[in-house]
């Protein structure tokens, strides 16, 4: 029989577990599962009810530094949470090492759930992981979240399409693979066209500065909206040409999501009137709704 606790590594490891259960059929018919899910803008009332239901069977929890409190506190009480939050320049791991774990986990027979913040395939390396799950011949399931741009957009009232200035959206990231800065503003000049950037704070100056310099009207309206759909909501609105300027005053934290075009307009249009803007939207207290002896037995019904 393989000696698994002999390994040395992560890598090791399942290795030696595939080579296990290769050998000893009977002992290792049924593998593990891992569920990849999309945590959300933060909110825990925008998670999805799918979500919660498989979050409350998880027996490990993988978890980003995006995920709220009050979404963790949704998983199972009895799983083993590891937090593998990644923030700029900041990894609690790798990703090699996260996907390790993912798949150790799987292999050792866990019900794994990958909780992510936002939505797992919008710049949330869900698709790097699920190479290497299928890989080891794991099954998986992905459960998609709100992304930062549609929580962004929803909750200050700028849409990301509107028919009378914008046909399309981007998404755009400012950082490639290891940090590489995402220069390649060629593709950013349509101004009939919303662009969302993810992860671009702390680029700001240097892309605004690109954008103009590659042809960009320096009157595009432009946004940033920090910590989107949470109670901390702050919202920046300028022009290509002033906005890393009131920016380094304001300060905003991060995350943030920086959205540029025409649609950025509507804000003013409906400041007045969108509760969501003004800070006045609900909020509900989590610990509230999770004892709430109404809600639980009616989703549990539905599990």
């Amino acid at each position: 029989m393989t000696n698994i606790s002999a390994a040395t590594s992560m890598h090791e490891t399942y290795q030696l577990m595939d080579q296990h259960c290769a050998e000893n059929v009977q002992t290792c018919t049924k593998r593990g599962t891992v569920h990849l899910i999309g945590a959300g803008s933060g909110d825990p009332e925008l998670l999805t009810l799918k979500a919660w239901r498989v979050m409350q069977r998880a027996e490990v929890v993988l978890y980003d530094s995006l995920v709220s409190e009050d979404i963790l506190d949704m998983c199972a009480s009895t799983a083993e949470k590891i937090f593998v939050g990644k923030r700029r320049a900041n990894h609690a791991l790798p990703q090699e090492s996260i996907n390790e774990l993912l798949v150790k986990h799987a292999l050792a027979g866990k019900m794994v759930v990958r909780l992510k913040g936002g939505d797992p395939f919008i710049f949330g390396r869900g698709g790097e992981e699920l190479q290497e799950v299928v890989r080891h011949g794991i099954h998986f399931e992905s459960i998609p979240g709100i992304t930062a741009a549609s929580a962004a957009a929803s909750r200050t009232g700028i849409p990301l399409t509107h028919r009378d200035h914008a046909q399309s959206v981007k998404f755009v990231t400012a950082c490639k693979k290891n940090g590489a800065p995402n220069n390649d503003y060629s593709e950013l000049m349509d101004s009939s066209q919303t662009v969302v950037f993810y992860m671009g704070l702390h680029r700001l100056h240097e892309m605004t500065q690109g954008l103009i310099a590659g042809g960009r009207d320096s009157e595009t309206p432009f946004a940033i909206i920090s910590h989107a759909s949470m109670p901390t909501q702050q919202v920046l609105i300028g022009t290509l040409s002033d906005i890393a300027d009131q920016q380094a005053e304001a300060k905003l934290p991060t995350p943030a999501l920086l959205i540029m075009g025409d649609v950025v307009t509507l804000y003013h249009e409906f400041a007045d009137y969108n509760l969501g803007a003004m800070g006045k939207g609900e909020f509900v207290d989590v610990d509230k709704v999770i004892s709430s002896n109404d809600l639980i037995p009616n989703l549990e019904s539905i599990a």
